[in-house]
């Protein structure tokens, strides 16, 4: 099982908060989110991202919309995904 630090997503349309992730990536590669959930689900990856030198475990949550990936740190479901930059 490998545990990956996300550093970017791709979002689009960048700017709305209401849409998607599309991909989550790193200086390594980039996968799509459907990729991500299966693998979390699957538990053979971990996926994570550093805020302020804190860890924020990636975990999947199913909205009314399907399943999604967020963050989960100190207890809570939180967005530290959105505040990333774009994958290349």
């Amino acid at each position: 099982m490998s545990d990956v630090q996300v550093t970017c997503i791709n979002k689009l349309p960048r700017q709305n908060t209401h849409e998607g992730i599309t991909h989550l990536g790193n200086s390594t590669g980039k996968w799509t989110r459907a990729q991500v959930i299966q693998w979390i689900e699957e538990k053979t990856n971990t996926f994570y991202t550093s805020v302020g030198g804190k860890r924020a475990n990636i975990g999947v949550v199913i909205g009314q919309n399907g399943k999604y990936v967020r963050t989960y740190a100190d207890g809570q479901w939180s967005d530290n995904l959105l505040a990333l930059p774009e994958c290349a």
